[in-house]
């Protein structure tokens, strides 16, 4: 390599190079995993799956809706890339882990990995995590038992086939409606009974994985507003009456096909309690907006990475980049931000096992607090690391062009900053046991910082006046004194200091990265981060 040009970032073991992920899976009872872990992180770094992770996006789906001779066809076709990185990702069953293969500490070692594929390419991710979200509810349902054998499957089976008869299949959803957004009860789509299943008429505006086998629905039925389960392909694998009118032109996630829909008359099945779909579809969607966060933190910490990596390659003004004392700073406060992410993320990964009330509580009301700060967070931090590339990341040549435009996503998707703070709020009124356990958790590292004392003292008081105004500042403490806390009791003691004495004791000094650093000794921080 040419003197002071950076070399790729490739070929490293993205897992073994991450001591705070590593801490996480043994934190957490998924110590098991770790070799197979070691091997995927070892894999998504090889030059071929960069490669196909770039080819995917570079060569968005195509929508054909006819065919040469006029008949319609509602085709999507994707780049062959695109099959592969869902492939890998459906082989490591993020799809299905804790239900085809439950064992203690299965939801982590299966949030791991979707941390660690989150890194190589996010847009794939969609599918995978719809159906690990639909699958406590679909195997619940008798009606659907054909369907059991495919979703707890391993195999990617892209075959527009009736479910039933495919190796493998994914599940989508259809929720919002270009009259509504995220307000669900204005859904106009109406499901007309037709012995034990419907048919639904209407549209929708955001209709996700169109190229899924099934999709979780959302339709006015007889009893109010319903869930229902609508196959891609009938029993005779004929297509389902499911009218492609185009593919969003989206700003990120140019691998994943998002649609804008009809349907005229098409065959769906009652899934969840009648009248009670948008309670039914909140079940599902906590368990994807877990998913935002969970990428989100990864999408950081590839942001990280590369932004270390840069730095230790770049030499000005006479030294390296990372040598510099002020682009110390700036990246070990990203670093402490990347790595207090990871662990709210897997901590909750932990908590959705459900297997106590208290771990339950835990879950209801922070996964909408997790998807709100970190997804919000990881905006400004890729933004800071493609300035430590300075010029070359703002160019689509390097990763972090891609991860800026693919973040977003993650805080719009399954409900933007304010309909999660809202969600916060009702579950604070609604639950009031829920603030119980919060403060029980978080008084477990009482004594260990001063700081981390005095805000934890101050909760109480400002929970119990806690309203729509102020709900977004209410989010963000929450999550940090959780953060905070997640660090004093399992992470490195440097990076859980520099995280209190950084981002409580000064409020991250309006977000900027480095601003707010408290002088301790960066280069050790930044070594654990990512070891040269």
């Amino acid at each position: 390599m040419p003197g002071n040009l950076v070399p790729r970032l490739v070929e490293v073991d993205v897992y073994g190079g991450d001591a705070a992920l590593q801490m996480a899976v043994h934190a957490f009872a998924a110590s098991w995993v770790g070799r197979s872990l070691h091997q995927r992180g070892r894999m998504l770094y090889a030059e071929a799956w960069l490669d196909a992770a770039e080819i995917a996006n570079l060569n968005s789906p195509q929508l054909f809706q006819y065919d040469r001779i006029g008949q319609r066809v509602d085709e999507i076709v994707f780049d062959p890339a695109w099959h592969a990185l869902l492939g890998n990702a459906v082989a490591a069953r993020l799809h299905n882990a804790p239900w085809a293969a439950p064992r203690p500490g299965a939801a982590v070692a299966r949030a791991a990995g979707f941390y660690l594929q989150a890194q190589l390419e996010a847009g794939s991710l969609c599918p995978v995590t719809m159906t690990h979200a639909a699958i406590p509810l679909l195997l619940q349902q008798p009606t659907l038992r054909q369907w059991h054998v495919p979703l707890l499957s391993s195999c990617y089976d892209p075959r527009p086939l009736h479910g039933s008869t495919k190796r493998g299949v994914l599940v989508g959803m259809g929720m919002t409606e270009k009259q509504g957004g995220s307000d669900l009860r204005r859904n106009e789509t109406r499901a007309e009974p037709e012995g034990e299943s419907v048919r639904l008429y209407g549209h929708k505006w955001f209709f996700s994985a169109p190229q899924a086998d099934a999709h979780l629905v959302l339709a006015q039925g007889p009893a109010g507003l319903g869930c229902y389960f609508m196959p891609r392909c009938l029993d005779d694998d004929r297509p389902n009456a499911i009218r492609y009118l185009r593919l969003k032109d989206k700003l990120g996630n140019c691998s994943n096909a998002s649609a804008e829909v009809e349907f005229d008359g098409a065959l769906a099945y009652p899934v969840g309690e009648s009248g009670r779909g948008i309670a039914t579809l909140l079940m599902v969607a906590a368990r994807t907006r877990l998913d935002c966060a969970l990428a989100s933190a990864g999408l950081m910490r590839m942001a990280l990475m590369e932004a270390i990596h840069s730095a230790r390659h770049r030499h000005a003004f006479g030294g390296r980049l990372v040598d510099a004392s002020l682009m110390q700073a700036v990246l070990a406060d990203m670093a402490v931000e990347s790595e207090a992410s990871m662990w709210l993320a897997m901590r909750l990964a932990h908590a959705s096992d459900g297997q106590t009330t208290e771990e339950s509580l835990l879950y209801r009301l922070l996964t909408p607090v997790a998807k709100f700060w970190i997804c919000k967070r990881t905006e400004m931090l890729i933004a800071e690391a493609m300035e430590v590339l300075g010029g070359n990341g703002y160019c689509e040549g390097f990763r972090l062009a891609r991860a800026y435009r693919e973040a977003p996503v993650n805080s719009i998707w399954e409900g933007a900053g304010n309909v999660m703070c809202l969600d916060v709020l009702r579950t604070l009124q609604r639950q009031p046991e829920a603030v119980e356990m919060l403060l029980a958790e978080l008084a477990k590292v009482r004594g260990q910082e001063q700081t981390y004392d005095v805000m934890l003292d101050s909760l109480p008081k400002y929970l119990r006046h806690a309203c729509e105004a102020t709900a977004r500042q209410l989010t963000g403490c929450l999550a940090q004194l959780m953060q905070a806390a997640l660090l004093l009791q399992y992470a490195n003691p440097d990076v859980a200091s520099a995280f209190v004495q950084g981002q409580l004791s000064s409020g991250g000094a309006g977000g900027v990265f480095g601003a707010a650093w408290s002088g301790k000794d960066a280069s050790a921080v930044l070594l654990h981060a990512w070891p040269e």
